[in-house]
């Protein structure tokens, strides 16, 4: 088996931070006890953030970008994996402090790496991605205060990975889901995913009341700073909002009122560093209640070459659903 691998490598001097395609060995990668063939990596916000530099996610350089990979163990100095096993990473610092998933080889720690659950393929694993595990955790949040037929379930930022992951899963669960996006032109794409109806970005992206009108039975807020405020304020008593995503901007300008008045609860969704058991549930949650033909729907499949536009797009809000990396095509 060849030592020599492509991987997609920032660099950094004086003029700013640079993308270019490299060949390494395994020498190069960082220090882990599981080395891995990667198969597919994914995008997703906070790559985009590392491969334009829009924010110093980036903590270690050179870096090989992207936050999540799925692969098959090469080798494995612990007892967890053996050779020949798939696994799935997502976060723990990859692609920021750690080298990342846009290559077709990674060392990590074996301690960060989750089995593929059956009945999830390689590319559905990436399909799914950060972005839809994180989804999963917003939707296990909502479940801990929100039951089908409290109310509707607002999904903010809904046309991007998280928010269509996010959809697909809470109507399957029998939520009626209400999709804030800014480009009407996704109405039926949405609404195909599974969600009611659809309400336009600006609804909620100003500064509102510090107590408006109860609407909405729980929330998963993938844009923060008055999105997440407003949403707040609207969340009808004792409703549960899941926060995991920071779009607009990462302020967040509201009162206690909702809280004290209303009971609500804000829960902040950390996809980075959950535990191993916080991981595991969510992925078999995931093999159990996503419905695959609906993440088919919302997938593409991309080249390592792209992953350079790629970033400028989903910043810029022009990315649908789930994009997948073929790290070897």
């Amino acid at each position: 088996m060849s030592d020599k691998f492509r991987a997609a490598q920032l660099t950094k001097n004086d003029d700013g931070q640079s993308l270019n395609f490299v060949t390494l060995e395994t020498s190069d990668l960082m220090e882990g006890d599981a080395v891995i063939k990667v198969d597919y990596s994914t995008l997703n916000y906070k790559d985009g953030l590392a491969l334009t530099g829009a924010a110093p996610v980036v903590r270690a350089w050179p870096m090989i970008p992207g936050i999540d990979f799925v692969g098959t163990i090469e080798s494995c100095d612990s007892d967890r994996f053996n050779p020949g096993d798939k696994v799935i990473l997502n976060g723990f610092g990859v692609g920021e402090a750690h080298l990342g998933g846009y290559s077709q080889k990674a060392r990590v720690k074996s301690e960060w790496l989750v089995a593929l659950p059956d009945g999830i393929s390689p590319l559905q694993s990436m399909a799914i991605g950060t972005a839809g595990y994180t989804a999963m955790l917003c939707v296990m949040a909502i479940e801990d205060g929100c039951k089908p037929g409290d109310g509707e379930i607002l999904v903010t930022g809904a046309a991007g990975g998280v928010g269509s992951v996010a959809i697909a899963i809470l109507s399957k669960l029998g939520y009626n889901v209400v999709a804030s996006t800014g480009r009407a032109s996704e109405e039926a794409y949405l609404k195909e995913l599974g969600a009611s109806r659809i309400i336009d970005r600006n609804e909620l992206s100003e500064k509102g009341r510090p107590l408006d009108k109860e609407k909405w039975a729980g929330v998963v807020d993938a844009v923060g700073s008055h999105t997440l405020a407003n949403a707040i304020s609207q969340t009808r008593y004792g409703g549960v909002v899941a926060a995991c995503g920071l779009a607009q901007g990462a302020d967040l300008p509201l009162t206690v009122m909702p809280f004290i008045l209303r009971g609500i609860t804000l829960r902040g969704i950390d996809s980075v560093m959950a535990p191993l058991v916080v991981r595991e549930a969510a992925w078999a949650r995931l093999a159990k209640d996503l419905d695959l033909d609906q993440l088919e729907k919302m997938t593409t499949v991309k080249k390592l070459d792209d992953v350079a536009e790629l970033g400028a797009s989903i910043l810029a809000g022009q990315t649908r659903g789930r994009i997948v990396v073929d790290v070897n095509a």
